[in-house]
């Protein structure tokens, strides 16, 4: 890794949560949220960026979140906390040790 990491930054408690297609009777899929598991991460607020949609102003915020590694955490999935929510668009793992993944995550609000 590039900067040292202290796994003692990991202080905020997060759900990672798996999307589940559910068919919608018409056709189509309603999509719900089930918990994996609850876990500790270090979360780094990166950028934001912000921009008009139908005549109303919207924020992204990117953060990267730091977990202990696990083959079960992919994009697409979303971590909570508390009302908010953070789409995973990206995992990796810095340092190919399988000590640590790094997700990039976009918090949207309106």
């Amino acid at each position: 890794m590039a900067d040292i990491f202290d796994p003692g930054q990991m202080t905020a408690r997060l759900v990672l949560e798996a999307p589940v297609e559910m068919p919608d009777g018409q056709g189509g899929v309603t999509v719900t949220w089930e918990e994996v598991r609850s876990l500790w991460a270090r979360m780094e607020p990166v950028r934001v960026s912000e921009r008009q949609e139908a005549g109303a102003e919207s924020v992204t915020i990117s953060h990267r979140i730091w977990i202990w590694f696990r083959e079960d955490v992919v994009a697409g999935q979303r971590f909570r906390k508390d009302a908010r929510l953070f789409a995973v668009t990206l995992v990796r793992d810095p340092d190919e040790t399988r000590r640590f993944l790094v997700c990039h995550c976009e918090e949207a609000s309106a």
